[in-house]
């Protein structure tokens, strides 16, 4: 049995997926504690989305547990729910809303106190003020990661899942990205575990996959 955390935000035990005789997911453990960066490292293909789904619980884990926040995912997970989010290069935002209405749908959905104050705090943080009436579809890669970025903290969120967050952006705009983050964590508090292949993604320890 894993040894949980101090503090855990995650703990996860004898996790595994399959797909008939294929495994994505292999069981594994870890544990995470609060207020940490972690990384999920593996090639393509090694199961590192596939987790961050069942941790999500967008995915029903063939055996395995998972605790966060000391909550039951597999039979409590609305409990915690609200205090989580993701991002991730392989999900696609509604093209035709504009920036604004994106990030009033998932505030919305999260239930979000005072919305229309949160995007407007967001687009500030994130340089977004210019481009908020702009519908997704008609934005840059950075652009697009940027409203991918709000709308991962929309809701303030004490623990975020991101897989590959900087995945083909430039040096620059990547660089950017991680200063943003660590410079929410320290601010917040917030535990991240980040799904890479990239080991320099990473600021803390590492979970092979």
């Amino acid at each position: 049995m894993i040894e949980p955390a101090p503090r855990s935000a995650i703990v996860v035990e004898d996790l595994s997926k399959t797909y008939g005789p294929i495994t994505a997911v292999d069981s594994i453990n870890f544990a995470i504690g609060e207020g940490s960066t972690t990384g999920l490292l593996g090639g393509n293909g090694a199961g590192k989305t596939t987790t961050l789904s069942m941790l999500l619980g967008l995915l029903i884990p063939t055996a395995g547990k998972i605790s966060i926040f000391g909550e039951d995912m597999l039979r409590h997970r609305y409990r915690v729910l609200a205090w989580m989010n993701f991002s991730s290069p392989y999900v696609d935002l509604p093209k035709r809303l504009s920036v604004r209405e994106m990030l009033k749908v998932y505030g919305h959905l999260y239930g979000v106190k005072g919305i229309r104050d949160r995007v407007a705090a967001l687009a500030r943080d994130l340089d977004l003020e210019d481009i908020l009436k702009r519908p997704i579809g008609a934005l840059s890669s950075g652009q697009v990661t940027r409203a991918a970025l709000a709308k991962s903290l929309v809701n303030e969120p004490r623990l975020l899942l991101l897989d590959e967050p900087t995945e083909s952006l430039d040096p620059d705009t990547a660089d950017w990205v991680r200063s943003f983050l660590e410079g929410y964590r320290h601010r917040t508090g917030a535990t991240f575990l980040i799904a890479s292949h990239n080991m320099a993604e990473v600021d803390g320890s590492a979970i092979e996959s």
